[in-house]
């Protein structure tokens, strides 16, 4: 027979095969578009702007649809109702957390993020009480955030207001403020350790967020067989994991069971307290493993949003102007802000909530997963099959925020000028998987980006103008580096 028939014939009956497969399964998934045979529907999908791809489904589909990223299916939730009766009303159902082959090789399931079954709520459980102990929503941690900021004001003098690429500088603020939670202490600025962790940290941020990682994912065997930036991804990894890992062993030498100093000392402490729990039994490999994980979403995304707002303020300096105003009002020039600040300046609460709105750092979400066999709406959704929120489509929603597209504090102010609330202000997710250090980020973000609109004026080489930001797309749409100045006031 001609090959070229044996390989048509092939092809087809691939297709009829992958069909029987979507119509035949367990359950009534959702509809969605029609995927080939092995790699699904990644032909239709645009990897560097996941987000539109998934809005364009969705006026198809409905808010609710099916993709499939290789001979899996993924079930989308669309727009706030869906994502809302998703991850809040049927929260259990929607709790565990979508299988990641390259964070499982890497965290042995151990970790917070991507940890399943009972571990996660374990391990949930203890970080957000262990946060709180070390001073959490307490003055506590907003006096070392208040003292990173100072830090951060120093080197930016240091610039002499000529022109410098602020990646290096942001990013070691949020960095330090997280080091001195898990370690105990900050580092400077200057300390090659630390430099050497961050470019580490963002590298891997950076390439977590390529389209690359999204098909290995999909098809874990490339990991094994084919070359590729998965590899520096896993080099970097354990680099960050054994400078932690001499870290706990420097603790775990000096350790005072009664007097806890930082969260490696409650991580150690809660480990003996589990010693012989078959659930948690946790070894000291694994436990760096968890904290690293807290370095990925507790560093990069921060100092992300903080380059990107700095951004969208020079382009836009009329709402750089009346922040500026607020904050000489209320705060003036010769004290540091602090949080109780924050409820008598609306405008600068609503340019930073405004800034998260409009990048969506996390357009997707982390993938999730179903428990059980769950009823949503008219559908059946098997156990075990992947879920994806779209957050971009809450947070750019046009009947919340009339006109999603443009950066305006504005969507967060009722008409007397006074902060509004909104219930599709999902940045850092929502329901049970709902990220654990939304507090602390929240309080950076707002202290670090006041105290440098305190003392600095913003200025870009070029025609603020042609400052391009798309929103919704997250590291994609953000330069790989720009220069810009910081005039001191």
């Amino acid at each position: 027979m001609n090959p070229v028939v044996v390989l048509v014939l092939s092809l087809a009956f691939l297709l009829l095969l992958s069909l029987w497969r979507q119509r035949s399964g367990r359950g009534k998934l959702p509809p969605g578009p029609i995927p080939l045979p092995i790699i699904g529907n990644f032909l239709q999908i645009d990897m560097n702007d996941t987000s539109q791809s998934l809005a364009k489904f969705s006026k198809t589909y409905g808010p609710v649809f099916t993709l499939y990223f290789g001979s899996k299916p993924t079930v989308v939730f669309h727009g706030y109702k869906a994502v809302k009766e998703a991850l809040i009303d049927h929260g259990e159902e929607f709790s565990e957390r979508g299988w990641s082959p390259i964070f499982d090789e890497v965290s042995e399931g151990q970790d917070i993020g991507f940890s399943h079954g009972n571990v996660w709520k374990l391990t949930r459980q203890f970080t957000l009480t262990t946060l709180r102990n070390l001073g959490m929503g307490k003055k506590t941690v907003e006096a070392r955030v208040q003292e990173e900021a100072q830090w951060l004001m120093k080197e930016l003098k240091k610039t002499n207001g000529l022109p410098c690429d602020p990646q290096f500088i942001i990013g070691c603020a949020p960095c330090n403020v997280l080091c001195s939670i898990i370690f105990q202490n900050r580092f400077s600025y200057e300390d090659k350790d630390f430099l050497s962790l961050i470019e580490k940290l963002k590298e891997c941020i950076t390439l977590l967020r390529s389209p690359w990682f999204q098909v290995c994912n999909a098809f874990p065997i490339l990991l094994d067989y084919c070359p590729g930036s998965h590899n520096i991804f896993f080099k970097n990894y354990t680099y960050i994991k054994s400078c932690i890992l001499e870290k706990m062993k420097e603790h775990e030498e000096l350790l005072d069971v009664i007097n806890p100093q930082d969260f490696i000392d409650y991580l150690l402490i809660q480990r003996l307290k589990e010693n012989g729990n078959q659930q948690l039994n946790y070894t000291l490999e694994q436990l760096a493993s968890f904290v690293t994980k807290l370095f990925f979403g507790g560093t990069e995304p921060l100092s992300l949003t903080i380059r990107f707002a700095l951004l969208l303020l020079i382009k836009h300096p009329h709402i750089t102007d009346k922040v500026q105003e607020e904050i000489n009002r209320v705060i003036g020039r010769h004290r540091s802000p602090c949080m109780q600040d924050r409820r008598h300046m609306p405008y600068t609460n609503a340019m930073v909530h405004e800034v998260q709105r409009f990048i969506g750092i996390s357009p997707n979400n982390v993938i999730h997963e179903v428990i059980c066999d769950t009823k949503f709406r008219k559908y059946i959704i098997p156990k075990g099959t992947r879920v994806i929120a779209s957050l971009s489509s809450v947070l750019h929603d046009s009947k919340e925020f009339p006109n999603p597209e443009m950066f305006d504090p504005g969507h967060f102010l009722d008409g007397n000028g006074n902060f509004k609330k909104s219930d599709y202000f999902m940045p850092f997710s929502t329901g049970k998987r709902m990220c654990v250090g939304e507090s602390l980020a929240r309080m950076e973000l707002f202290l670090f980006l006041t105290t440098i609109l305190q003392n600095f004026n913003l200025k870009f080489l070029d025609d603020p103008k042609n400052i391009d930001i798309k929103p919704g797309c997250g590291l994609s749409s953000m330069p790989s580096n720009f220069q810009m100045c910081f005039i001191p006031v």
